[in-house]
């Protein structure tokens, strides 16, 4: 039974060489006048070069763009699915997950290093970059020091695609060990939707009676989705 063929490796050559020109006017392009001056499909190009360094790489951009719809939906994109995708292997999955990563990492060096309620972009940046795209709910708390600075970011809980089990007194456990004197709530919603339920109501505010009494504020409960986010606090939720 003959091998299966790898996407990444398959035969290239009945394709056109017209590629290696296209790529070095896309670097030049880049170095020049930097990531706004190329189309999303044109970032991606450039992110899959390494990855697929013998193919033309804006057919592969513009299918992902055109299943996924986004740049960010691309390189956040579930291996499952990214698999459908002609033309993908374990190299171009790998080069997305390192993109995803090194976003991540980088909004989260921003908001390590600010004042976490006077860079409030910065806390929404991360959530969302960390959070907007996964196919489950996640419950994530970042724990807060007196200076309202960073201390810890972990993920507490992990669900299934609309429901994250929370345990409040778990919450304000892990606050006290980590001496925080508060916090801020986050969660996902894999819909896209980022609207509080009921049970997200309800849950802020169980959390919110318990930390008062032992001195831990919570700033605030932030619902992402890849349409967007939502603040407890700002629409009076909490």
């Amino acid at each position: 039974m003959p091998a299966k063929t790898d996407p990444e490796n398959a035969p290239t050559a009945s394709e056109p060489p017209h590629y290696l020109g296209h790529r070095q006017r896309l670097r030049e392009r880049f170095l020049a006048a930097g990531a706004d001056a190329l189309s999303d499909y044109e970032l991606l190009e450039m992110v899959l070069f390494t990855a697929q360094p013998r193919r033309d790489m804006k057919p592969l951009a513009k299918a992902l763009l055109k299943k996924f719809g986004s740049f960010a939906e691309a390189i956040h994109a579930p291996e499952p699915l990214l698999r459908e995708v002609d033309g993908i292997g374990e190299a171009t999955i790998t080069q997305l997950r390192l993109i995803a990563a090194a976003a991540s990492r980088i909004a989260k060096g921003e908001l390590k290093q600010r004042h976490a309620l006077s860079s409030w972009q910065d806390v929404i940046t991360y959530c969302r970059t960390s959070m907007a795209f996964a196919e489950k709910e996640q419950f994530r708390l970042l724990f807060l020091d007196k200076r309202n600075q960073l201390i810890a970011d972990e993920v507490q809980q992990t669900g299934t695609v609309d429901h994250t089990p929370v345990y409040p007194r778990e919450v304000i456990k892990r606050a006290l060990e980590l001496s925080a004197t508060a916090i801020i709530l986050v969660h996902n919603h894999p819909s896209g939707d980022p609207t509080p339920s009921q049970a997200d109501i309800r849950m802020t505010k169980a959390i919110v009676d318990i930390a008062k009494p032992l001195g831990i504020a919570v700033h605030d409960h932030i619902i992402v989705g890849k349409n967007g986010h939502t603040s407890l606090k700002g629409t009076g939720l909490m």
